[in-house]
């Protein structure tokens, strides 16, 4: 299937389709699939950059002025 000028896989039986290999494919008109792994691989390594101090002061600061500020 052709996805803004670029290839994807799919099911041989999707509209549009257009039968090849991986080999018959410019490589420069592959579309890459989005794979999840990755963030889910970073998330796991990822230390938070908020703690809990600065989430207690940013209840107390809505709970003062409110949402808007």
């Amino acid at each position: 299937v052709v996805v803004d000028d670029l290839l994807t896989p799919c099911s041989p039986n999707d509209p549009g389709t257009i039968q090849m290999t991986w080999v018959d494919a410019a490589s420069d008109k592959l579309l890459e699939p989005i794979v999840s792994l990755d963030m889910l691989r970073s998330l796991e390594k990822t230390k938070p950059t908020v703690n809990e101090e600065d989430l207690e002061k940013l209840k107390q600061f809505t709970e003062d002025f409110g949402q808007e500020g």
